[in-house]
């Protein structure tokens, strides 16, 4: 089973060459993994709500779509249990779009007659990352005021599961 690099091995944020052509041989990136993330709204979005609760990001950087779905999955079953199906809306901003790519390198005998090494070293597709940059809202949660405290509860159980560092806002609805 293919494991995972790890998640400092993809933070940094970069524009490859990703060619893509109407001609699929012409094209370097074959074909795109799906996307782990599976909703990108949860919750009541026809309620209105008296205030919105973001969790931002504070420095560029990459995340994953496995790490995304793993935060959305907590944040939106912590607010499940806490405020109900009906208490709050919660929402994702950003789309992993940005292909991520991995050159694997064989190790062993005889390894240096199966691989060309860095002569060919374009990658093969791994995943999805989303290429977040300083400031922008990653997730929204809106909410009675009553429930303000819970929902950066919830928002805070995403924290270890992304990499990079986020804050939490709090505004106020019209």
């Amino acid at each position: 089973m293919a494991t995972l690099r790890k998640g400092k091995c993809y933070s940094h944020v970069t524009r490859p060459y990703t060619r893509k052509s109407k001609v699929k041989a012409l094209a370097y990136i074959k074909t795109i993994p799906p996307s782990k993330l599976v909703r990108y709204d949860m919750g009541d979005s026809k309620k209105s709500f008296d205030y919105e609760v973001f969790l931002v990001v504070k420095e560029n950087g990459q995340i994953r779509h496995n790490a995304l779905e793993s935060a959305r999955q907590v944040v939106n079953r912590r607010l499940q249990n806490e405020l109900g199906q009906k208490g709050y809306y919660f929402k994702l901003f950003l789309y992993p779009h940005h292909i991520l790519r991995e050159n694997k390198m064989l190790s062993g005998a005889h390894a240096d007659r199966l691989q060309t090494g860095m002569a060919h070293s374009f990658g093969r597709t791994v995943g999805l990352a989303v290429q977040a940059k300083k400031g922008k809202k990653l997730f929204s949660v809106k909410v009675a005021s009553a429930g303000i405290e819970q929902a950066k509860k919830a928002l805070r159980l995403a924290y270890p599961r992304m990499p990079g560092t986020f804050t939490i806002n709090v505004t106020k609805l019209n």
